[in-house]
């Protein structure tokens, strides 16, 4: 069965950084992509996040409201909510 997409907006868009805010209603995911900046996230909302890997690797990560964390160019995954309630975040890629 195929999965809602999440909604996504971006923000702000210059020459040093790209913000982007991602809704996610239950079980929607963002499709399989590959990151080619280095990035933050901030939670809105708690967070169910359901990351698929390379190679069929899932993992599952709870996080609360107004968490942030940041990972690095080359990150490849599909993010989908796994949760039962709508999750937001806050995406802010280094340019």
């Amino acid at each position: 069965m195929a999965r809602a997409q999440a909604a996504h907006e971006v923000q702000v868009d210059d020459t040093r950084v790209r913000v982007t805010r991602w809704d996610f209603p239950p079980g929607a995911e963002t499709g399989w992509h590959r990151h080619g900046m280095d990035y933050v996230i901030t939670t809105v909302t708690p967070c169910s996040f359901l990351l698929e890997e390379p190679g069929g690797e899932s993992r599952r990560v709870d996080m609360p409201a107004g968490i942030s964390y940041r990972r690095s160019e080359g990150v490849e995954h599909n993010v989908v909510n796994a949760g039962d309630q709508p999750m937001s975040f806050v995406e802010v890629e280094l340019k």
